[in-house]
């Protein structure tokens, strides 16, 4: 092999190993059956979220598996094979993929991913498409813990509001008499 190749190859490696390393979800597809058209699509909507959408060559993914310390992503890479790289929300990249199934009922298997450095199949991959986003379960965080201190304030307020309104008819009293 020409030593070009080989360097080409070695720098696709490191550039997927330090994408692996980097993201927070890697979700890989099986890509057959799209058209070019339809992929540039699918990329320009993953796009939208700060996706990367990156078709790859599965001994190169597999020497960058292996680089990046996720050996187990290895068995997923069988066929052919692109990777979904998000790097903000977990949730989002499986949502972009499900809604582009949606809209455009073609058929994008998902074969798995490594969500934060744990492998997971496809079930679980769905599972995180119904995940809410981070900004609402900050919410709904904050909505919980919120709640009990407004409980509190309204039960210390409750005596300083009746006796205002015992000393309040006790002034109306006095200056009736």
């Amino acid at each position: 092999m020409p030593k070009a190749r080989k360097e080409q190859k070695a720098e696709q490696v490191e550039l997927l190993t330090e994408k692996l390393r980097k993201a927070k979800v890697a979700l890989l597809t099986d890509y057959r059956g799209l058209t070019v058209t339809q992929l540039q699509e699918l990329r320009g909507k993953l796009r939208t979220g700060d996706v990367e959408y990156r078709v790859v060559k599965n001994t190169l993914a597999r020497r960058a598996a292996d680089a990046a310390g996720v050996a187990d992503l290895k068995a997923e890479l069988e066929g052919p094979v692109a990777i979904a790289f998000g790097y903000d929300d977990l949730s989002l990249p499986s949502k972009l993929i499900n809604e582009f199934v949606r809209t455009t009922r073609l058929k994008l298997d998902v074969k798995g991913g490594l969500v934060e450095g744990r492998v997971f199949s496809p079930d679980q991959v769905k599972q995180l498409a119904d995940l809410p986003s981070r900004d609402s379960l900050l919410a709904q965080l904050l909505g919980t813990l919120q709640s009990p201190v407004a409980q509190l304030v309204g039960i210390m307020q409750t005596p300083v509001q009746q006796l205002l309104g015992v000393l309040d008819a006790y002034k109306s009293k006095l200056e009736a008499a």
